[in-house]
């Protein structure tokens, strides 16, 4: 770990200048030191140097919480998983399982004595298990595919885990004759039959269905459990007497046309299957209640409709008597989880951008048990958070402005939450950063109250204006918060204000909010939410009017792109990852049966002039302000064909545009440090030449 190379080298210089007489010492410290002091302000290699804290376990008893400890690796531009184990009381901080290996998803078994996770170690994904007295690991399994959902059996002899099985099925029964001896032909052709046939980062999908499968916790042969051409979702629950696993899926014939339909099915460890729910929506994360006399578990109805919640529902073993113990939080909430007693959930629940943790009794009594969720999404700044709890801990990932997230635990209730991590103090600890501010402004279009931020530059001075960037969020249906992100500081360090909003449509503001923009991305209004915000900053002297710039990625590519051809008030403008022309993005991307039954008013060939609206392009002619696209070359979310549509229009118009190609990469084109690193110092540079 980066700690350690730091230590031994503080140890060492000290060691040297110990053994010089003084008059030395006096010469070496008046001397130019060999080593330049580190720069105080953020730059784009600092990336590599940043680590956060994501999916705490808190042991049984709750004196113990495991995390996964990501950091970034300058040699292999990838990302870390490693386990960090830590007491409640903040005490002991020390690895588990630290490397170059990846090492994910911890699970304590239900005597806190062993670990379960996930390593790829064995160079394919592989479960494993962790004697906590001794340290002794063993290989649970010997897998194809890579497990996930892994969960223990109430007596810890068994191991639960959900995994992709391949169809065995052929679509065709065709005969090729064979080739001559020492022929190349070229390789064999491929069949699509199904519905769903790409997804974003994969490619073309072999046939395959996720379904349920144990294993003994001390080894042996996985065996499957659940049957049929469907896919069974985690996560897994268990029930008390072990005899059942409770699981969600959709098991019509008609699945792949139902994205919003799943029922809560019980499968006998023998493979008998019974199901528990069969209303209209999506039933979904069941967690059973401790003496196995409820279900837990979240539900969306099945409205065609972009948006809708997600409510805590509990019911009996067999699905009658339900409640629905969120009803009256117009808001989502998920990852239920029992307290230990079975007298109430935990769950969690992003508010105004930012992510809690909640608990409500069975009688429906709610409380916030911790706030400030968030920072372990590095890039920029989104909603974002993980927590677990038991033995009367609550463990969760919580960061800052200034900071990406640490390990902080709650106990009892009532005292205040204690931090027991601060991964980036000596990467961030010396750096001046730009700091957030609140802004609370009415949109020019009809006055909806818009929540924003902006981030001012090191060394910000009252009443000087500044170069501003406008920075749009993607989903649209997601949110950003008060939340570190690189991107922004690395603006914020080149003397940008940087400001970003969480403009209609946006979650964590509720249903009425999140579906101002039904049928309606793009378009004039969240373009005046997010001009307004603008103009707000203009009024207060902050955002010099003259030197606007504006970027997104994703629905904040759209956003971008629709933005430039309603006005020319920006110099410039970098567009990431953007949707051009709806008529063919939904027709080519991997989204598509999700996308057009709830987004739009009906197919696009019968709705022609509803998408082209909502194009981008349809506005191109109007577009005068220098443009530069950056895509993924390996992008099936918005793929590259809707980038080079904007592309050639805009080189058509003689507008000065650039397309910057992203090698091998999928729709996260920030996936790794150095695709992050390109992408901010691509658009960087961009806007110098304008500003």
């Amino acid at each position: 770990m980066k700690y350690l190379g730091k230590t031994c080298a503080s140890v060492a210089l000290l060691a040297v200048m110990a053994a010089l007489p003084v008059s030395a010492q006096d010469a070496a410290a008046d001397a130019k030191p060999a080593v330049a002091a580190a720069s105080k302000k953020f730059e784009a290699l600092d990336v590599f140097e940043l680590e956060y804290a994501a999916s705490p376990a808190v042991s049984p008893d709750g004196k113990w919480v495991v995390y996964v400890r990501r950091s970034n690796d300058i040699m292999t531009d990838s990302t870390r998983s490693n386990l960090w184990i830590v007491s409640s009381d903040g005490e002991d901080h020390r690895p588990l399982l630290s490397g170059t290996h990846a090492y994910y998803s911890p699970s304590w078994s239900p005597d806190g004595k062993r670990l379960a996770y996930l390593s790829n170690e064995e160079g394919k994904t592989q479960l494993f298990v962790r004697w906590m007295d001794t340290g002794q690991t063993a290989l649970v399994t010997n897998l194809q595919s890579s497990p996930s959902g892994i969960t223990w059996s109430p007596d810890g002899e068994t191991i639960a885990f959900t995994m992709s099985v391949p169809e065995k099925d052929k679509p065709l029964k065709v005969k090729m004759p064979s080739a001559p001896k020492g022929a190349k032909w070229s390789p064999s052709v491929k069949y699509v039959t199904k519905a769903r046939y790409q997804a974003d980062g994969r490619g073309i999908l072999e046939p395959a269905y996720t379904h349920i499968f144990v294993v003994p916790a001390l080894g042996g042969t996985a065996r499957q459990i659940s049957d049929g051409n469907y896919n069974h979702r985690g996560p897994l629950s268990f029930t008390p007497d072990g005899k059942e696993i409770i699981v969600s899926a959709n098991r019509s014939d008609n699945w792949e046309y139902e994205g919003r339909e799943s029922d809560l099915y019980a499968f006998s460890l023998d493979g008998s299957m019974r199901q528990i729910t069969s209303a209209p929506g999506a039933e979904f994360s069941p967690a059973v209640s401790p003496d196995g006399k409820l279900i837990a578990y979240l539900k969306m109805d099945d409205q065609k409709l972009a948006y809708r919640n997600d409510y805590l529902h509990v019911m009996k073993l067999d699905g009658t008597d339900d409640k629905n113990l969120s009803a009256d939080i117009d808001n989502s909430v998920g990852s239920p989880k029992w307290d230990d007693k079975g007298k109430g959930l935990y769950y969690q629940m992003t508010v105004r951008g930012v992510d809690q943790v909640g608990y409500v009794t069975l009688s429906g009594g709610h409380r916030t048990v911790a706030m400030g969720l968030g920072g372990t999404s590095l890039g920029r700044p989104y909603s974002s958070g993980d927590y677990d709890a038991a033995g009367g801990t609550v463990a969760f990932t919580k960061g800052s402005d200034q900071r990406p997230a640490d390990l902080y635990v709650a106990r009892g209730g009532k005292a205040m939450p204690r931090q027991l991590t601060a991964l980036n103090e000596d990467a961030l600890g010396h750096k001046d950063l730009g700091k957030v501010h609140e802004v609370i402004y009415k949109s020019s279009i009809d006055g909806e109250e818009i929540q924003g931020w902006y981030l001012t530059p090191p060394g910000y001075e009252e009443g000087k204006k500044y170069p501003t960037i406008l920075e749009i969020h993607g989903g649209p249906h997601l949110s950003y918060g008060p939340h570190f992100s690189a991107e922004m500081q690395r603006f914020a360090a080149e003397g940008y204000v940087v400001f970003y909003d969480n403009h209609r449509g946006s979650t964590s503001y509720g249903e009425r909010f999140a579906l101002l923009l039904q049928n309606k991305y793009s378009s004039e209004y969240d373009f005046a939410d997010h001009m307004s915000g603008i103009d707000a900053l203009i009024e207060k002297g902050i955002a010099d009017g003259d030197q606007l710039y504006i970027t997104g990625g994703s629905a904040g590519g759209i956003a971008s792109a629709y933005a430039i051809g309603l006005t020319d008030r920006f110099r410039a403008a970098a567009v990431a990852k953007p949707v051009i022309n709806w008529i063919s993005k939904v027709l080519t991307a991997d989204s598509y049966l999700g996308q057009i039954p709830f987004q739009f008013p009906g197919m696009p060939w019968d709705n022609v002039e509803h998408y082209w609206k909502r194009s981008p392009l349809s506005l191109v002619g109007n577009v005068t302000t220098p443009t530069m696209l950056i895509i993924g070359e390996a992008d099936r979310r918005t793929p590259i064909s809707e980038t080079e549509q904007f592309y050639q229009a805009l080189k058509l118009r003689k507008v000065d545009t650039i397309m910057v190609r992203v090698p091998e990469s999928p729709h996260g084109i920030a996936g790794k440090p150095s695709r992050l690193i390109a992408k901010v110092e691509n658009i960087l540079a961009w806007f110098d030449k304008y500003k």
